[in-house]
């Protein structure tokens, strides 16, 4: 039997990424087979997760997943799995206005699966304030139950003992105490964590926050509050289909975001995903059915991607015939013009009537649910897409190309035309992660 813990904070940047990563990292050195999960739309997270344990990691989302999806992920999950962490997304609770157990929320995966919590705790700044924190998660929701805390970020000895026996009065055990360590940190940029596939000594440092869980936290203590995970049948109807039977996707360092679970459920219907790398100037196989076009980091190489000649030929020899699809990143590829952080332009693909800029920056960030106004990879006239945004580029001009889909928010709220497409090419800052239900 599977067993399964959530590992959530008060907000986002408390270090639970750090402690989940480190735990799944020491648990896969004894032996154990062991798989992280996040609650939410997060690529970056789940790449570390694959790569302390050796297992995929996969996304489980409240919102943007039917209930039957997210119990036939959640059960996939369980198949080779002795414990699964599964890290929340910014904090516990956090989620938006909507229907119940819909919210996005980790909170949402605690009280379908009834999951304890492992709560960790920043308490730099603060001591035994930590107990009221504490005590104020233990309360909120009685179908939440917090079962032990690990304490982040300590200045010393007298710092855990003020913190720890104040926690440990309210009967909740302290389990963890590490010291602060800013040697520890992982690197961010604008998007989230740098990559674990940018890290040319990862699994040393991987092997860094193993030891230092190792020293700091009771680990029999911890695999002993977790309970069994057990979801209930479900069925992947709502996943996103294969856009094709060959699939030719973008991927390197500046095409990088597809959830792993899409991926996964590509494969499992059939489809065959045939990788190139435009900043290495490869083509997309002219032998495929469709092209994808992933989000990622294309302004931190838009000088690469426009000296590109072969991609650039490739791309434009595979749309004259076949489907292309940008997503975010791939949708400012597809643009005239990108313009980078320094207000240097350089020229992109052209394939649609849009330029973007990086220079420009703005957050954009939430759920969204898109209606397609035309059939493209991402499904057929009419059909209902969620998914997210998340991206700083902002638009600098719009083209004159047809609307892709029309957008909503979370909550329904209209918010216009999203994307374009022209012939074969469409493109949209939206991330779809499955069909509507």
């Amino acid at each position: 039997m599977t067993r399964a813990i959530i590992i959530g904070a008060p907000r986002s940047g408390s270090g639970k990424t750090s402690v989940t990563i480190g735990i799944l990292r020491a648990l896969a050195r004894r032996g154990l087979k062991v798989r992280g999960a996040k609650s939410g739309p997060d690529y970056i997270d789940p790449g570390f997760h694959t790569a302390a344990t050796g297992l995929s990691g996969v996304n489980l989302d409240s919102w943007a997943m039917s209930p039957d999806l997210l119990n036939a992920l959640a059960g996939n999950a369980t198949e080779d799995a002795d414990f699964i962490f599964l890290e929340s997304a910014m904090g516990l609770f956090d989620g938006i206005p909507a229907a119940e157990g819909r919210t996005g929320s980790a909170a949402d995966l605690a009280r379908l699966y009834h999951l304890p919590v492992l709560l960790v705790l920043d308490v730099s700044g603060q001591s035994t304030t930590a107990a009221a924190v504490t005590k104020g998660f233990a309360t909120y929701d009685p179908d939440v139950r917090m079962a032990g805390v690990v304490l982040n970020r300590l200045g010393s000895e007298r710092h855990r003992k003020l913190c720890g026996e104040a926690i440990e009065a309210l009967g909740l055990p302290v389990v963890g105490a590490i010291l602060r360590d800013p040697t520890l940190n992982l690197p961010e940029r604008h998007l989230g964590l740098v990559q674990a596939g940018e890290y040319d000594d990862l699994m040393a440092h991987l092997d860094r926050l193993a030891d230092m869980v190792e020293r700091s936290l009771d680990l029999d203590a911890i695999m002993a509050l977790a309970a069994p995970f057990s979801p209930a049948s479900g069925s992947f109807e709502n996943a996103l289909p294969p856009p094709g039977q060959r699939i030719a996707l973008a991927e390197d360092a500046a095409f990088t975001f597809l959830y792993p679970h899409v991926a996964a459920h590509w494969r499992k219907a059939g489809a065959e995903i045939v990788p190139f790398s435009p900043l290495a100037d490869e083509a997309p196989a002219q032998d495929c059915d469709v092209c994808w076009l992933p989000g990622g980091y294309p302004e931190l190489h838009p000088g690469r991607l426009a000296a590109a000649m072969h991609f650039r030929a490739g791309m434009a020899r595979f749309a004259a015939s076949k489907p292309v699809h940008g997503e975010c990143g791939g949708f400012m590829v597809l643009g005239e013009a990108l313009e980078d952080a320094s207000g240097e332009t350089h020229v992109m693909l052209g394939m649609l009537g849009h330029s973007t800029s990086f220079a420009k920056r703005k957050m954009n960030l939430g759920y969204r649910e898109a209606r397609l106004r035309a059939a493209c990879p991402l499904g057929a006239q009419g059909a209902v897409i969620r998914g997210h945004e998340f991206h700083y580029a902002q638009m600098t001009a719009t083209g004159n190309d047809e609307p892709l889909a029309d957008l909503a928010d979370g909550q329904g709220n209209p918010l216009g035309a999203s994307g374009y497409r022209r012939g074969h090419v469409s493109g949209t800052f939206f991330h779809a992660i499955a069909r509507g239900g």
